[in-house]
C-alpha cells in the first residue's frame, strides 16, 4: 500500500524546488503565534531570532550534514534524498528543553527566576537545528510537565486557539496549541503519563510518543528537564498521520517503511473499562473499530480489568522520582518535603513523593515490572492495541478539575507502564484513540498509522 505525499512532504518539496522559502514559512507561522485567548501559547519567543534561523537554514548554515550535502545546499542544489528531513519546517519546542539564548522555565515562575539564559542547546534543540528545522519558540506547559489539563497558575491556563473556553490538555499544552493555530507545523513534546496523547486528542490532532528508551539510546535528554525517568519519553504533536515518518526520521533517525501489511490483528479494550467514557469518546471508539475492520484489520476485544491497577503503581514511582529531581534543583527545604515554590497541587504531589520510603518505592517498581510483563503477553495475540486517549473529549476552562487527572490517567498510564510507542488517532470533537504496538516496534506502528490515511481512502476521518 503506497502512501501519497503527506502535507509536510509536499511542503518540503516546495521548499526544495524554491517555490517557497524557510523565511516565508517562518513569517507565516510567526504571524499566527499566540492566537489563543490568553496569548500564551509560547512562554518565550523572539521573532528576529526565528527569522535569522530561517535565513541560516536557507543558506545551508545548519550543522550535522555531510560536506557534499552542505555544498549542494550552499549552491541551491537541493536534492530531496540528501536534504535533512526537517529542512525549513517551523516547529515549536516545549519549554522544558534548553535553547541557546533563552531561559528554560519548565512552566514555573520559580525556574524562570532561578535559571540562567541557556548557553547551549539541549540535545533535542541541537538535533532539530541540525535537521534543518526552524524553531518558532518555547511553548507553554503544565508546570514541571506534572499535569494533564494544561492549567498553569504561573503563566496562565493554556486555552485552545480554536475554542476559547476549552483547555488544551497537558502537559504539552502550548505544543498542541501551536499546531492548532498554525504557528508550527509540528511540536516537540514529552510524554510521561499521557502528555502528548491527551492534548493531541483534545485538540483534534495526531500525536506520537516514542518507546521508552528510544530518546535515551539517542542521548536526546541532555539539556532537558525530566519529570520521572522511569516513564519519560519524547515525541511529536502534528496534524496528519502521514507526516509521522518524516518527523520521526528528523528527531530519532528512524526509517519508517512505506509499505505495510493491513491484515493485522488488533485488540480493543473491553467495553467494561470504558464505563466513564462520554458519548463522543464512545462513538469515536466504535467508529475507529469499524474503520479499522474496513481497512483489513481483525479487531477483537480483550479484558483490561487488571489495567485498573496501573495508576496505583505509576503515581508513587512518578512522585518519588519527580521529588528527587526537583529537590536537587531547589536544594532547600526538600528534606522536609517543602516544595512550596511550585504551584499547588504539584507541591503536594512532590511532598508525597519525598515522603515515600525506599522500600515503598521498590515495592511499586516490582509491581511495575510484573504489570509490564503481563501487558507484554497481549502482543503474543495482537499486533496492535487500541483504547481511547481519555474518557472525556473536552476540558472546560475555569471548572473544577480536581478529579480530572486520575480520571484521564486511568486510560493513559497502562501504556506508560508498558513503555510502548503510541500514536494518537484523531477523531472529531476532541476524541482521540491510542494505537500502540510492542515496545521497540515504533517503525511498524508508524508505518501502519500512516497507511491508514493512504490516498485518503482507508480512514478519511483521520485526516
Amino acid at each position: 500500500m503506497a502512501n501519497d505525499a503527506s502535507p509536510l512532504q509536499r511542503l518540503r518539496a516546495e521548499l526544495l524546488r524554491g517555490a517557497t522559502s524557510p523565511r516565508e514559512l517562518a513569517e507565516r507561522a510567526l504571524a499566527k503565534s499566540n492566537q489563543n485567548a490568553g496569548r500564551n501559547v509560547y512562554i518565550s519567543r523572539d521573532e528576529n531570532w526565528t527569522l535569522r534561523e530561517a535565513d541560516g537554514v536557507h543558506k545551508g548554515l545548519f550543522t550535522g550534514e555531510s560536506d557534499r550535502a552542505q555544498k549542494k545546499f550552499s549552491k541551491g542544489q537541493f536534492l530531496s534524498d540528501e536534504s535533512p528531513p526537517l529542512f525549513g519546517l517551523p516547529v515549536s519546542l516545549k519549554d522544558c528543553f534548553d535553547l541557546e539564548g533563552f531561559r528554560t522555565t519548565a512552566g514555573t515562575r520559580y525556574y524562570a527566576e532561578k535559571n540562567e539564559i541557556a548557553r547551549a542547546d539541549s540535545a533535542v534543540a541541537k538535533r532539530l537545528r541540525a535537521q534543518g528545522a526552524v524553531i518558532t519558540g518555547k511553548t507553554n506547559l503544565h508546570p514541571l510537565a506534572y499535569g494533564i489539563t494544561g492549567e498553569n497558575p504561573d503563566f496562565g491556563d493554556c486555552l485552545q486557539p480554536a475554542g476559547a473556553t476549552l483547555l488544551t490538555g497537558g502537559s504539552t499544552s502550548g505544543g498542541a496549541a501551536s499546531v492548532q493555530e498554525g504557528s508550527a507545523v509540528a511540536a516537540i513534546g514529552t510524554d510521561t503519563g499521557g502528555s502528548i496523547r491527551v492534548p493531541a486528542a483534545l485538540c483534534g490532532l495526531a500525536g506520537y510518543r516514542a518507546s521508552i528508551g528510544l530518546a535515551w539510546d539517542r542521548k536526546l535528554w541532555t539539556g532537558g528537564v525530566h519529570l520521572a525517568q522511569a516513564f519519560d519519553t519524547l515525541g511529536w504533536i502534528f496534524r496528519d498521520l502521514r507526516d509521522a515518518p518524516l518527523l520521526v526520521e528528523g528527531l530519532f533517525g528512524l526509517q519508517v517503511p512505506r509499505e505495510t501489511n493491513s491484515h493485522v490483528k488488533i485488540g480493543a479494550i473491553s467495553f467494561e473499562f470504558l464505563h466513564d467514557g462520554d458519548a463522543n469518546v464512545l462513538a469515536a471508539f466504535a467508529s475507529c473499530q469499524e474503520l479499522l475492520r474496513a481497512s483489513g484489520a481483525e479487531v477483537q476485544s480483550f479484558d483490561g480489568a487488571y489495567w485498573e491497577d496501573a495508576l496505583s503503581i505509576y503515581a508513587p514511582i512518578q512522585a518519588s522520582e519527580a521529588a528527587a529531581i526537583h529537590a536537587a534543583a531547589i536544594k532547600t527545604g526538600a528534606t522536609s518535603g517543602n516544595y512550596s515554590c511550585f504551584p499547588s497541587p504539584i507541591n503536594e504531589r512532590l511532598a508525597w513523593g519525598a515522603s515515600l520510603t525506599a522500600e515503598e518505592v521498590q515495592l511499586q517498581r516490582q509491581r511495575h515490572a510484573e504489570f509490564r510483563a503481563r501487558l507484554d503477553t497481549l502482543f503474543q495475540s495482537f499486533d496492535f492495541l487500541i483504547l481511547p486517549c481519555s474518557p472525556v473529549s473536552k476540558l472546560e476552562a475555569g471548572k473544577d478539575h480536581t478529579q480530572t487527572r486520575p480520571t484521564i490517567l486511568r486510560y493513559t498510564t497502562p501504556l506508560s507502564l508498558a513503555g510502548t510507542p503510541v500514536v494518537t488517532l484523531p477523531f472529531p470533537n476532541g476524541a482521540g484513540i491510542q494505537l500502540t504496538a510492542r515496545r521497540g516496534q515504533d517503525s511498524r506502528l508508524l508505518a501502519y498509522a500512516a497507511a491508514l490515511t493512504d490516498n485518503g481512502h482507508a480512514l478519511p476521518q483521520l485526516r
